[in-house]
């Protein structure tokens, strides 16, 4: 193993008293105190364990947590390195307990994603513990509203992703298999309305629309756009409506999920989504949403990153491998723009969005290693 390694685990338990006190200042997406307490948190952690003078921005938002970005007040060598993490998660603040079980620790958002975004600092910090001068100049920009569709943050993420060189996304790999992720699908959400007439469900029954049994219909058409051969699914994932079990429902909205693997599929979607026609031509419907993230897919630069990341996972002692994901990323947004990306560098676990959201511990010096020298391979170029 390399000497970084070895620094990161002789430091381990101060990485993990790290990782807890970042896990513990839980950052649910939707309640702006709590993330914005987050990043102060992490803040505190980044300035403590890293070197140098650093420069801080604030991108102030009113309904999410603030995004911010660290960069180095001197001016550094390229090639100048983007890492990309984002600290909002999806657990309401007291849902998830912090747990250590062996070599896993459980908590809410620490797979997805404060460890890995911890290791980017820790990955840093061994650089400058070991080596006299960095020959990169590290970027760190953190946001707060991933969890929702990175809708105040994604200016910021192509802005500052333009000036890079590469960009390495914090993102947990691939459970299981712990793979990179040099694909992802693209995402789409979007929101249906329908409106009928409400009648008393009894005495007037024939009078009224309703506007849940025309949601419903509406459902099955959507669902039936999913095409698995083709990696094209639709989800409607949350349902409102009527008011009373008596009375015919004047009102339900549906909010829909869609993920594609190419531009030509959510073009096909979205021509459909916004052609929808009513059922019952006595109701009306409404729909509006957009692509919110395009897929990212895998380019010849972003193919030469993930082979250096290869050739220094053999030097380290590990294969590294690749995958398609599923899901989005802000990588999503800087792989789109042409500049290279590398997903799925955070720390080993399982549970994404799930009760036994976690991360094996033990794994967090090696792929923290993995990053540091990463970051002296990209350098050599």
């Amino acid at each position: 193993m390399s000497i970084y390694y070895e620094y990161l685990k002789k430091n381990d338990g101060e990485i993990k008293a790290d990782l807890l006190e970042l896990v513990k200042a839980e950052s649910p997406s939707h309640r702006k105190e709590k993330v914005d307490a987050c990043g102060n948190t992490l803040k505190e952690i980044f300035q403590n364990r890293l070197k140098g003078e650093w420069t801080l921005e604030t991108f102030a938002r009113e309904t999410t947590g603030d995004h911010f970005l660290f960069t180095l007040k001197e001016p550094r060598p390229k090639p100048r390195v983007l890492f990309l993490s984002h600290f909002d998660t999806v657990w309401e603040v007291g849902v998830l307990p912090i747990v250590e079980d062996g070599n896993d620790i459980y908590g809410p958002g620490v797979f997805d994603m404060k460890a890995g975004l911890l290791s980017s600092i820790w990955a840093v910090r061994s650089l400058q513990q070991e080596t006299e001068d960095l020959p990169f100049s590290p970027v760190y920009l953190f946001t707060a509203d991933e969890e929702i569709g990175s809708t105040t943050s994604r200016s910021v993420i192509e802005e500052v992703a333009k000036t890079c060189s590469a960009v390495f996304v914090m993102e947990p790999p691939v459970a299981g298999s712990f793979a990179l992720k040099t694909e992802r699908k693209g995402v789409g959400r979007y929101t249906l309305g329908v409106t009928g007439v409400s009648s008393h469900a009894g005495n007037h029954h024939e009078d009224g629309v309703s506007a849940i049994r025309e949601l419903a219909q509406q459902i099955i058409i959507l669902e039936e756009l999913t095409d698995y051969d083709n990696g094209t699914t639709v989800n409607v994932g949350v349902i409102k409506g009527g008011t009373s079990s008596n009375v015919v429902s004047a009102s339900a909205v549906a909010e829909i999920d869609f993920r594609v693997t190419s531009y030509n599929e959510a073009e096909k979607l979205i021509e459909v989504l916004e052609n929808l026609n009513p059922v019952n031509p006595s109701a009306e419907i409404s729909i509006s949403g957009e692509l919110n993230r395009p897929p990212m897919k895998k380019s010849e630069a972003s193919s030469r990153l993930y082979q250096k990341a290869q050739l220094v996972g053999k030097r380290l002692g590990f294969d590294v491998q690749e995958a398609k994901a599923g899901g989005g990323s802000d990588g999503n947004f800087t792989a789109a723009l042409g500049i290279p990306t590398l997903d799925g560098l955070g720390i080993p676990g399982d549970g994404p969005h799930a009760i036994h959201e976690h991360i094996h511990f033990d794994r967090f010096s090696e792929r923290c290693a993995l990053v540091a020298e990463l970051c002296l391979e990209l350098s050599n170029d």
